[in-house]
């Protein structure tokens, strides 16, 4: 064995175990304890070997409990990426072009909810903190959707969660972008219609100050909407939804390529998909 090849091998021992991924870059999961000044070395050779292999993108997660390693992984050359409770990923760029490395998720989901009975009254809440707490506004049910919580899920989980009515989902009638909101993040807000399985209403005393029934008309013609633009076209499609022929999105699942399934949201209404399912 010659001693380029005695040494490659005996270089890939030290090499911190990875998993390669489809973008020719590597992702390292720590979990066992390691000496800070020993983890520096075997970085340091670690990066050696992957530049050789032609490896470009380098993710390393560190657990809470390796907090320790994140400053000699910081003075290699990586920087943060994302953090999570329990973890602090740190990305690294190899080669000498462009980093193509993919920024952190930069949108947060929410949910409004319209929920609308058989009497044209929708479910209002008045709420006790946040730029609606102390005022007299009733607005519908919203929150935010939670980590890997469908969109539908979110806003049937919201209304119960703030009225204790039960609800089933109908479909997407609007939705609404915006910028440099919660810690400088993107905001998509989805209005979703749902139709009311109950009708007690238990509020949830620790958020919520108030919750009721209201006329359609009288939500819209409250000051505060007809004077905000947004909220004034929010109510005028919910009330176009109840009075006229108004197409939303509902969701179907569909099996990506990769052979996982997601929610599709379509036009029920202009498209059938049903058929395509029952083959």
């Amino acid at each position: 064995m010659s001693n380029s090849t005695s040494s490659s091998s005996l270089e890939k021992q030290l090499v911190l175990d990875a998993d390669e991924d489809s973008y020719g870059g590597v992702t390292v999961n720590m979990e066992k304890p390691m000496d800070s000044k020993v983890f520096t070395s075997v970085l340091r050779t670690s990066l050696s070997y992957w530049r050789q292999q032609g490896k470009r993108g380098v993710w390393i997660k560190l657990p809470i409990h390796l907090a320790n390693l994140v400053e000699p992984t910081v003075q290699e050359g990586f920087r943060y990426h994302h953090a999570e409770p329990d973890y602090l990923m740190l990305v690294y760029w190899i080669p000498k072009t462009s980093d193509t490395i993919p920024t952190n998720s930069s949108h947060r989901i929410g949910v409004c909810a319209f929920v609308l009975n058989d009497k044209r009254e929708v479910l209002v809440v008045k709420e006790r903190s946040g730029q609606f707490g102390g005022t007299d506004v009733w607005k519908f049910p919203t929150g935010v959707a939670e980590e890997g919580e469908d969109i539908w899920t979110a806003a049937i989980r919201e209304v119960k969660e703030e009225t204790g009515v039960d609800t089933e989902f109908v479909e997407v009638l609007a939705f609404r972008q915006s910028h440099r909101a919660f810690f400088g993040k993107s905001d998509l807000m989805f209005v979703c219609m749902l139709r009311p399985c109950s009708s007690d209403i238990r509020k949830q005393d620790s958020e919520i100050e108030a919750a009721q029934w209201m006329a359609a008309e009288d939500y819209a013609a409250q000051s505060f909407v007809r004077e905000h633009e947004q909220f004034n076209y929010v109510a005028k499609i919910c009330l176009t939804k109840s009075e006229k022929a108004y197409a939303g999105f509902s969701p179907i699942q569909a099996l990506s390529s990769s052979g996982k399934i997601n929610d599709l949201y379509f036009n029920h209404r202009d498209c059938d998909l049903s058929a395509d399912q029952n083959q």
